[in-house]
């Protein structure tokens, strides 16, 4: 049994670790293009947010809700209730 769980979380890490390095060049392009379709953003957000209990994805995930404020404050506030929903604790 502790095999199994010991290869799930192994799983798990190395999806967490494709996760952003794929979501990182893609969240870098639409900053650094100042790109504003916003279904390609929300898209990517509703993507990222499973994988937002690493730091690193957690990093791009508000990196990428910061930049969205600019485009539609509103859908942007929903995805930091998503995130907050999902991710914080009652105990936080």
């Amino acid at each position: 049994m502790d095999n199994n769980l010991s290869k799930l979380a192994k799983k798990t890490q190395d999806l967490t670790t494709q996760a952003y390095t794929e979501y990182k060049p893609l969240v870098e392009d639409i900053i650094t293009n100042k790109r504003i379709n916003q279904k390609e953003i929300e898209c990517l957000l509703s993507l990222m947010l499973d994988f937002c209990s690493d730091d690193k994805v957690l990093s791009l995930y508000k990196t990428l809700c910061r930049y969205y404020l600019d485009i539609n404050p509103e859908a942007a506030a929903d995805y930091i209730r998503y995130y907050s929903e999902m991710w914080d604790s009652d105990e936080d």
